[in-house]
């Protein structure tokens, strides 16, 4: 198969299936993912339901699909902005809000239930992981972040948190939750020392 004829084929191919995702979504914003079925899909992708059968198996496998989809792009953009030149701190806090606005902004309770799981999640979280820690390893050797605990232990801290910007009210509610975060990250103070359990009874 001549190989121009080929890449024609794999365009098609890619066009179809972007247009069924994106087709689904429109209808699962309208009704709700509980609610699609793939009649409604292919009828208001113009597609027969055999074609749609081809590309996926059922509504669930086009959800997670879309997911990975979106997973790919968010990724690509913290990647971005951590690869940013500058403080290492700034690119921290940057990508701490971004990832915490995108939690925001995109919680449906419903969606999550369908597509939070499976390997592909495993995958994104460990991504997600990497690209802090490594920052955090940036800003610790600059003195802006604590150097007592490691910086992975540090990412699963900050992505713990920020998750909670999923059930806030506002996006600068998410900004408050990304300064505490960040608070938790700097270093304690020399003079500060913890309370001992065991205090010494003082003799009267």
């Amino acid at each position: 198969m001549p190989k121009l004829w080929t890449a024609t084929i794999e365009t098609h191919r890619h066009d179809v299936r972007e247009a069924i995702l994106d087709a689904t979504m429109a209808l699962v914003a309208e009704h709700g993912p509980l609610a699609v079925t793939m009649s409604q899909i292919a009828d208001t992708t113009g597609i027969g339901r055999a074609t749609l059968y081809k590309y996926f198996a059922d509504v669930e496998a086009i959800l997670l699909a879309w997911h990975d989809r979106q997973v790919a792009h968010h990724l690509a953009h913290l990647r971005g902005m951590q690869n940013q030149p500058g403080d290492a701190g700034a690119r921290l806090r940057a990508v701490l809000e971004a990832f915490a606005q995108i939690r925001h902004e995109h919680h449906d309770p419903d969606l999550a239930a369908l597509v939070h799981r499976g390997e592909h999640i495993g995958h994104a979280h460990l991504q997600l992981t990497t690209l802090l820690s490594e920052l955090l390893t940036e800003a610790a050797a600059a003195g802006l972040v604590r150097g007592d605990v490691p910086p992975h232990e540090l990412a699963t801290y900050c992505l713990h948190a920020v998750a909670a910007a999923a059930s806030l009210p506002s996006r600068a509610a998410v900004s408050r939750l990304v300064d505490v975060t960040l608070m938790g990250l700097l270093a304690p103070s020399p003079k500060s020392k913890p309370a001992s359990r065991h205090r010494r009874s003082r003799k009267p």
